[in-house]
């Protein structure tokens, strides 16, 4: 194959297996993490939206982390569906740089906004007296656009810094849908400041995100404590277990799936590792926090009724 972008038209994934009852058992399994994915997010949203008196900022981020949940499922899943169900591994090139842009994107405001959240946990036990005032309306939109606009930019850099590489070791790649790592390791480009560079700031980004979550939870755990009541204590301790647990899954499988060391990587502990990041925290993330809020389960519950009572 040719240094010229233009010769790939297309890139081969991984394939999930090789015979015909595993590939339509895989399909079978995506179809129902896929579905249990888009019901509970979709729950969320509308439980959300319609309830009036879910009108305040955890849950107006609440539902943001739930649209890119959605998205995140939305952007891998159908691909590696269609290509079980129909038993082929071809993605066109235009369809891998797509799917990276979605992917990062969606992916990048998760992490944003679930720092978003953190900060609103922070400031509803820390500073309580001025929740209203740092945390208005208008505050709370701001934040939220400024979590997907810059889930946006770094999707568009990495984007077209991976689709600018000349690609010259063949067009597959070891994993199920289009990942940076992957088409980095087809890559002959040896403008190593042009690979990792954009890593590197992603990195810097991501890890300045997670010192503010551990910084505000020392200085929330160290407020509850001071909670004389140890029912006040409980309750504080409540409202902030769902979003450590979400960031807790979000964190470890992505740390475990991108910072692994090369002597212990296979193909089939990739696979394992990219499905639980890029799959398993959006589904189980509504039930996450659906299981600890009290208020969200009624709204859900009193959504569902409702539809059902119309029927």
């Amino acid at each position: 194959m040719s240094n010229n972008i233009s010769s790939i038209s297309h890139f081969l994934l991984l394939p999930l297996a090789h015979t015909r009852q595993l590939q339509l058992l895989h399909f079978c399994l995506f179809l129902g993490i896929s579905l249990a994915a888009l019901l509970a997010n979709g729950l969320i949203i509308s439980a959300v939206a319609c309830g009036h008196h879910l009108h305040t900022p955890m849950f107006f981020f609440l539902l943001n982390l739930a649209l890119t949940d959605l998205g995140c499922i939305c952007t891998t899943v159908p691909k590696a569906m269609h290509n079980s169900l129909w038993d082929t591994r071809n993605i066109s090139y235009t369809g891998c740089a797509t799917q990276v842009f979605f992917f990062v994107f969606f992916l990048s405001a998760e992490y944003f906004l679930l720092t978003i959240m953190c900060y609103d946990r922070y400031v509803s036990i820390c500073k309580p007296l001025h929740y209203g005032t740092l945390l208005g309306s208008r505050a709370c939109a701001h934040m939220a656009a400024a979590a997907w606009a810059s889930g946006f930019l770094n999707a568009l850099l990495h984007t077209v810094n991976t689709f600018s590489l000349l690609l010259c070791h063949g067009n597959a790649l070891g994993q199920f849908f289009c990942e940076i790592p992957q088409i980095l390791k087809v890559s002959c480009s040896h403008s190593y400041l042009r690979k990792f560079g954009a890593s590197a700031f992603t990195i810097s980004l991501a890890l300045g995100c997670f010192l503010f979550i551990v910084f505000s939870y020392v200085q929330i755990f160290r407020a509850v404590l001071r909670i004389p009541s140890e029912q006040g204590q409980h309750k504080a301790f409540s409202t902030c277990l769902p979003h450590l647990a979400v960031v807790s899954l979000f964190v470890s499988t992505g740390i475990s799936a991108n910072l692994k060391p090369p002597s212990i990587s296979s193909p089939t502990l990739d696979l394992a590792l990219s499905f639980l990041y890029s799959v398993v925290p959006p589904a189980l993330n509504p039930l996450i926090y659906s299981l600890r809020n009290q208020e969200l389960k009624a709204a859900v519950w009193t959504l569902m009724t409702g539809c059902f009572q119309k029927h």
